[in-house]
């Protein structure tokens, strides 16, 4: 049952522009279920919200391009990525900075979806197995998961609209 909880939350932690930290969740479940199997279930759940968003968006981009004015040309991000895709998305998991940037490219360049979800595995993996490990080496107490989760989730609450400062 916690292996199945721990797909559904990379899962929901990784579809779209998700605004729930994965981290704490792996680090805990690293404790309980060992580090291969929530290395797993975790990148198991992120490359099935990889497979989901691909579907959705990649298809939205295309009608949303096709009826819009031509493109104004590459950014050098954009220049970057098409020569290295696989290794862009593979290393920005060893970045603290968030993922979506990354996805967004894949997906406005067009990146074949197989392509994708093996980036996708290979940049999950290596991240989920550290900070499994990292769960099961240290053994945080609830609480202090609990607490990084919080400070985790802090940043991303900024996104929604209710929560943000007025402009008055």
């Amino acid at each position: 049952m916690q292996a199945v909880t721990l797909f559904g939350y990379a899962f929901l932690s990784n579809v779209a522009l998700a605004v729930l930290p994965h981290e704490p969740a792996v680090i805990w479940y690293g404790a309980r279920l060992g580090v291969w199997p929530t290395t797993l279930v975790a990148t198991a759940g992120t490359v099935a919200a990889a497979l989901v968003d691909h579907r959705v968006f990649v298809p939205l981009i295309r009608r949303f391009r096709d009826a819009s004015a031509p493109s104004q040309g590459a950014t050098w991000a954009d220049r970057f990525f098409r020569r290295f895709p696989f290794a862009t998305i593979a290393l920005s998991g060893l970045t603290p900075l968030p993922f979506f940037p990354f996805k967004a490219l894949a997906f406005t360049t067009g990146y074949p979806l197989e392509r994708y979800l093996a980036a996708v595995a290979a940049r999950s993996a290596p991240r989920y197995a550290l900070l499994a490990w990292f769960g099961v080496a240290v053994r945080l107490p609830t609480w202090l998961i609990a607490g990084l989760f919080v400070l985790l989730l802090i940043p991303s609450l900024r996104m929604l609209p209710w929560l943000r400062p007025s402009a008055s």
